[in-house]
């Protein structure tokens, strides 16, 4: 038995002043062949599903085409997008495959094409006719025209997401059944036409999780998978917004009615994905205010994962101006040019710089600080988890900056700094730090939450803004997206 796999894996930000390149996929991954599922091993991921069923069905043979993953960012270039759905509809074209198993996100945009997973998709399924399967993140923003061209489906189901790999493998199970004969898989997508901000879609609780916990609640036979999407606004598309997919055994109605009644949950539920956040000022004040150890305030606006460069600077204007007075890290700005000044300077020199606002004064000027090179470091480490455990960072030569007291980090490259091994990487050791500061949303927590009393989420301008009204939005349905609490 044969089976395909190749990985697409881009969320993409129409508002983010970063163009997805060839050179982001080479950053963040870019492998094929045996190397792919030897790195996946022993790490939280798809391809380590991958991994595992290949080592359990010794009687399949698993051949693993292109995979690629790019930071979010802004749309992907055309030719870059052609050439990767090129490599891998040609890998697949002409050969007697039983099954292909897809890793997407689901929210990936190019410049021309506003449903770059779906294009792939159909690129696929008009070169084989075996079964396909995708997993999808959360955060997907699906078409309802995917559906008749798969025949096994399934979305994270955690945010932060860390069961990418027990999502992958729920696909790869739903394959194995279809190609013995023990399903006639239907998969339905029932858009909701809803533009959702994600801060309230942490699944331990709150409306998200009683959403997913009603979609849980249904599978039983005929229905496979139910699958909830809250979307990705911020990707500007015809197709962005929340949906629900269902696969059924045979029964396209029964699918239909399980999707229909969770969209009704989820629809039901609209008000409560609006947030409620401080400005800058007020949750530095509430997070200083807060219990003894470590206190974190995170900037969602311009949270990398999100589609942000790393480049705003109101949260750190916001800082210096408070003078906290106690140990604090600002986690940080992607600036190579400022890394190869402060190498150039040397540890210990001091050095007049402008801080954020690089990509021009859209979401505010830059800050001019005195600083000193307190560090010349390296920004790369493995993350420790448990959201993406194993995985190998390369921000590349990076810098800690002293300004007034206060840690700055400084990178090569854009990236999250959602894990310890970040800090650890820059010589800061957490135990030590009272007040961090960071340009990061809810996977933060994942590995943050255990180490911090309180954790602040602030409004600040940025191509990621908890208010999408502060965003100028073109294509994406309807023209009214939630709002934030006053």
């Amino acid at each position: 038995m044969q089976l395909a796999v190749a990985r697409f894996w881009f969320e993409g930000n129409a508002f983010s002043p970063l163009p997805t390149t060839l050179a982001s996929f080479r950053a963040r991954e870019w492998t094929c062949g045996p190397a792919a599922l030897a790195a996946a091993r022993g790490t939280e991921s798809e391809l380590a599903a991958v991994a595992d069923f290949a080592d359990a069905h010794p009687d399949w043979d698993v051949t693993v085409l292109r995979c690629c993953s790019a930071n979010p960012g802004g749309p992907i270039e055309d030719e870059v997008l052609a050439g990767i759905r090129d490599e891998i509809v040609g890998g697949l074209a002409g050969q007697p495959w039983d099954a292909v198993y897809l890793s997407l996100h689901g929210a990936a945009i190019a410049r021309s094409e506003p449903a770059a997973d779906l294009a792939l998709v159909r690129g696929v399924a008009g070169v084989t006719p075996a079964p396909i399967g995708a997993s999808f993140d959360l955060h997907a923003n699906l078409d309802p025209a995917i559906a008749p061209l798969l025949a096994a489906a399934s979305g994270y189901r955690t945010y932060p997401h860390v069961d990418m790999k027990a999502t992958a493998a729920r696909v790869l199970d739903q394959l194995l059944r279809v190609v013995r004969g023990e399903t006639r898989p239907r998969i339905v997508v029932h858009p909701l036409h809803l533009l959702l901000p994600s801060f309230n879609m942490r699944t331990a609780s709150g409306p998200m999780g009683e959403v997913l916990d009603a979609a849980r609640a249904l599978e039983r036979a005929p229905l496979i998978d139910v699958s909830v999407f809250g979307g990705f606004p911020y990707a500007d598309a015809p197709s962005t917004g929340a949906s629900v997919l269902a696969v059924t055994d045979g029964d396209r109605g029964a699918a239909e009615h399980a999707a229909g009644v969770v969209g009704d949950a989820l629809r039901s539920r609209t008000t409560a994905f609006a947030p409620h956040l401080l400005d800058p000022g007020a949750g530095l004040r509430l997070a200083l205010d807060g219990p003894p150890g470590l206190v974190a305030v995170t900037d969602p606006a311009d949270n990398p994962l999100s589609g942000g460069a790393a480049d705003t600077p109101a949260l750190l204007r916001a800082l210096l101006d408070a003078r906290p007075g106690v140990p604090a890290v600002f986690a940080y700005f992607a600036d190579a040019a400022l890394v190869a000044r402060a190498q150039a300077a040397g540890e210990g020199a001091a050095i007049d710089v402008t801080l954020g606002g690089r990509h021009g004064p859209s979401f505010g000027t830059g800050v001019p600080v005195h600083a000193r090179v307190a560090r010349l470091t390296h920004a790369r480490f493995v993350n420790e988890g448990p959201m993406e455990r194993g995985l190998a960072v390369d921000l590349g030569d990076s810098a800690v900056l002293d300004v007034d007291g206060v840690e700055v980090v400084v990178t090569s490259r854009v990236g999250a700094a959602n894990d310890p091994a970040f800090f650890a990487a820059q010589g800061i050791d957490l135990a030590q730090v009272r007040l961090l500061c960071v340009k990061a949303k809810n996977h933060f927590r994942a590995a943050f939450e255990p180490l911090c009393a309180r954790i602040v989420d602030v409004d600040c301008p940025g191509p990621a803004s908890a208010d999408l009204r502060s965003l100028p939005f073109r294509h994406a349905l309807p023209s009214r997206p939630v709002r934030p609490t006053p």
